[in-house]
């Protein structure tokens, strides 16, 4: 790392907008003095936009939560896909690594085909099955040619008390209807973007402190979860249970379906739970189990942000 104390850490935030974006500028409040950039300021396709970017902010550390996240419209705009998904992240590097900077860069379960029985490791070979997933993998592919100094973390099901994600939708359909189907052979591990951004901060935080070693000793690709696993319609029943517990509110009926009932022009991996072996081994670091990832969540609500769901018809 370039020597800085936290008083002149100077921390680049990409995606400030999204939910990962916004749990990160929590979790790193008092790190140091933060950046953050949403889409409407930088073009993460425009090349040149976020090389000027970088140059003047000249930051030591670089957190890209930023990301072309639209899987099924992926397969009609590969060019943004690529460019937002592949070329950016290999600009992010090009320009970390000019500075003797940090990158930190979060990829996906979706660079594998979910066909392996047991949870995936960092040593498995990636296989994905759209354009999203592709382009990612072409992301991390990128950042390791340049071989800077940079972690790139694999995380799933991405959700949190604010955004776009599957826990905000079915919240708000449950208001909208009596029955829900939820696909149930899709299996993996809900991860909010508090627990992400809190392990960033801490594995940040000890490389600054060159808790770990070299860079050589821990720059690399790790998966980084909430323990254990579900299905969707698992998450869907977790989720419910505690919108009638907690919430007082009525719940609709689930139907558990197959992926072939519910088609999406993605195709998405049966088993997307990924292995966190590697992460604890490194930085002593693990996520809380899904479930309790998902009460802490829930904790979140206020009254007022129950009420912004649209009534019950």
């Amino acid at each position: 790392m370039n020597a800085a104390s936290p008083s002149n850490l100077r921390i680049l935030i990409l995606g400030a907008a999204g939910q990962l974006g916004r749990a990160l500028q929590r979790s790193f409040a008092g790190a140091g003095s933060i950046t953050a950039v949403a889409r409407d300021t930088v073009d993460l396709a425009n090349a040149d936009e976020l090389r000027a970017c970088i140059a003047r902010i000249d930051p030591h550390v670089i957190l890209n939560a930023a990301a072309y996240t639209a899987v099924d419209r992926a397969e009609s705009e590969p060019q943004r896909a690529y460019a937002i998904n592949a070329d950016a992240p290999r600009v992010l590097a090009e320009e970390a690594h000019r500075r003797n900077a940090l990158l930190v860069h979060y990829s996906t379960d979706y660079v594998f085909d979910g066909t392996k029985q047991e949870p995936w490791s960092e040593e498995d070979a990636p296989n994905p099955l759209s354009v999203y997933g592709a382009s990612k993998l072409a992301g991390e592919r990128a950042i390791e040619a340049v071989a800077g100094k940079h972690l790139i973390f694999r995380t799933s099901w991405v959700y949190a008390a604010e955004g776009k994600n599957f826990l905000l939708t079915m919240l708000r359909l449950g208001r909208e209807r009596d029955q829900l189907s939820i696909v149930d052979d899709q299996f993996g591990a809900p991860t909010t973007a508090t627990a992400l951004a809190n392990a960033t901060r801490t594995i940040v935080d000890g490389v600054q402190a060159g808790s770990f070693g070299e860079p050589k000793d821990w720059s690399g690709v790790y998966h980084m979860t909430c323990g254990g696993t579900t299905s969707w319609f698992g998450f869907a029943e977790a989720i419910f249970a505690r919108t009638a517990t907690l919430l007082q509110l009525k719940s609709p009926v689930l139907k558990p379906i197959p992926s072939e009932a519910y088609p999406t022009p993605a195709k998405r991996p049966s088993n997307s739970v990924l292995s966190n072996e590697k992460l604890h081994a490194q930085f002593g670091v693990s996520l809380a189990p899904w479930q309790d990832a998902l009460e802490a969540v829930f904790q979140e609500f206020s009254a007022s942000a129950i009420a912004q769901l649209p009534a019950q018809r």
